[in-house]
Order: C-alpha cells, then structure tokens, then sequence
C-alpha cells in the first residue's frame, strides 16, 4: 500500500533528457515520459543530459536531506565506457582518487573508490551513438560515495580517458534492473527507503 502523502519512483533516465520538469532551454524533459507523475514530483540526485539510468523521483522533499546531506554517505554505482584502454596501473590511480577541478576553480582530491574493469554489459539498450567494437575502450564499473558536479567524467579525463558512456546502475540496494530507458517504477515507501539504506526517514 502507498503512502497516501508520498510517492516514490524510479526512473530510467534515457540519454539527451534532462533531470527536470521544467527548463528555459528546448530540450527534453522528465515531463515527456509516458507517466502522469503527481504534482509536487522532483528528481533526487540528479543524471546530467547525457549520462543515463537510475534516476529517483518522489514528492517527498525531505529525500535529499536524508540521502546525499546525512553523515552516513551513501553508494552510487557506474558502468561506464571509456576511449582507449585502461591500464591496470590507471585503474589503481583511479582507484585511490584523482586530482579534480571542481565549482569555483577549486582543486578537489577524489576520495578513494571502489573500481574495476568488466565485460560489456549484456543488458545494454540501443544507443544513439553506439561506439563501433573496433575502436579500442574499456567498460569500467566505479563505485563511490561522493557526487561532484560531473565527478565521474572529471576522473577518467583526469587520467586522459573520454568518458563515452555513463550509466548510473544502482544507490544502495536500488537496482536499475532491466528497466526499459524511459520506463518508469513505483515503489512503496518502506521499501524505498530500506534499499536505500536509510533509517529513522518516518521520524
């Protein structure tokens, strides 16, 4: 049974959408999925334009307090595809954390992550700009707990990697699963708020 105050979804973010409802500029909009989203609905942590997947939604405000500002930090998991191969010895540096130019053209030290190079996902969706198997890159799985504007991206071109596709795949124990791009989930709140990890959110 839902909570009648809140509700709580999870998205698929597909590529070339934004993570709003509303923007000055013409581009693509949460608005635009095949979902009547109830009013008050906001986007928790959000995907820039061109990076994909698991993307929270709810009508409860209170979520980002809980999830990204509490003491306890929370995981955030990536498949990534990068240009070029990855070395071993780079992973390791990736691994350890990055020096990083973040807002206010201040240096920032990445905080150490969990990450390893994987096979090509096999649930993959079609990709507008599908990188051609031939041109040499590295699928990297990269878990951290941190989240600075394009974080993520800053680290592998860091280590002089492009970062070619990004997939958020998981918070906590919230999987995108096999959840179609543009596809959309609700979920009950205890359950919600168990895979995410967070306790005392009804206080």
């Amino acid at each position: 049974m839902f909570n009648e105050n809140h509700r709580y979804f999870i998205v698929h973010k597909p590529f070339n959408m934004v993570s709003q409802f509303k923007s000055p500029d013409d581009v693509n909009l949460l608005g635009d999925l095949d979902f009547d989203f109830p009013e008050g609905t906001h986007a928790i942590g959000r995907l820039d334009n061109h990076s994909e997947g698991l993307l929270i939604l709810t009508t409860n405000k209170k979520v980002t307090r809980l999830l990204f500002q509490g003491e306890v930090p929370h995981k955030r998991t990536y498949h990534i595809q990068v240009l070029q191969h990855m070395s071993t010895a780079t992973l390791d540096k990736l691994k350890q954390g990055v020096l990083i130019r973040i807002h206010g053209n201040v240096d920032w030290v990445t905080s150490p992550c969990d990450a390893s190079i994987i096979d090509k996902p096999s649930n993959l969706f079609p990709y507008e700009f599908e990188l051609k198997e031939f041109i040499p890159h590295t699928w990297l799985s990269i878990t951290l707990t941190e989240g600075k504007f394009h974080q993520v991206r800053k680290m592998v071109f860091a280590l002089r990697h492009k970062c070619r596709r990004l997939i958020r795949v998981s918070i906590e124990d919230l999987y995108l699963g096999d959840l179609q791009p543009g596809g959309v989930k609700e979920i009950n709140e205890n359950d919600f708020f168990r895979l995410l990890k967070i306790e005392n959110w009804d206080i």
